[in-house]
């Protein structure tokens, strides 16, 4: 069971044993795939093949996610990863602040102390006003960042259809 991935122009692969390094006009990505025990990941010419001698299930699907881990990758060298935040309030005032890798969240529902939410990884918050954007090269850094600032800003003792503040992801059109 084989499955390539074709290198696009302006991105070059090294691929030592299973780390894998991705270049582009953006930036850097390194990641090993070292708990993927019987898949063989190499470069032939402008192509990725990630191979494995079984053909069970279970070795196909983590096949697929090598594929997807490196396409995403890929992606994120070319053109960054963007994700889109709002910050909705009703009756106080939110407002957010980063420091260092922190997000702090001012004032939501009232509290004196702020919500801190962390930034993972090279992901880089911009604010302005209510919508913040959150870009980076690596996805899951990315994602991970939008989640914590969800969750940082969860209401737990009051009832959500009321009480609808926090920073929801805006869908993109």
């Amino acid at each position: 069971m084989e499955k390539q991935l074709t290198i696009p122009e302006g991105a070059g692969v090294e691929i030592d044993g299973k780390t894998v390094k991705i270049s582009g006009e953006k930036g850097n990505l390194e990641r090993t795939f070292k708990h993927f025990y019987d898949i063989k990941i190499e470069k032939k010419g402008e192509e990725v093949i990630v191979s494995s001698k079984s053909d069970k299930r279970k070795v196909r699907s983590m096949i697929g996610t090598i594929r997807a881990h490196m396409r995403n990758m890929i992606e994120g060298v070319q053109n960054e990863h963007v994700k889109k935040m709002k910050v909705i309030y009703s009756h106080f005032p939110v407002t957010i602040k980063t420091e260092g890798n922190k997000i702090l969240i001012t004032n939501f529902l009232g509290e004196k102390l702020p919500r801190v939410a962390k930034i993972v990884g090279d992901a880089k918050i911009d604010v302005k006003g209510q919508d913040i954007t959150v870009t980076g090269l690596d996805k899951e850094d990315v994602g991970q960042t939008c989640g914590n600032l969800e969750q940082a800003c969860r209401i737990t003792k009051f009832d959500r259809r009321v009480f609808q503040d926090g920073i929801y992801p805006v869908k993109e059109q």
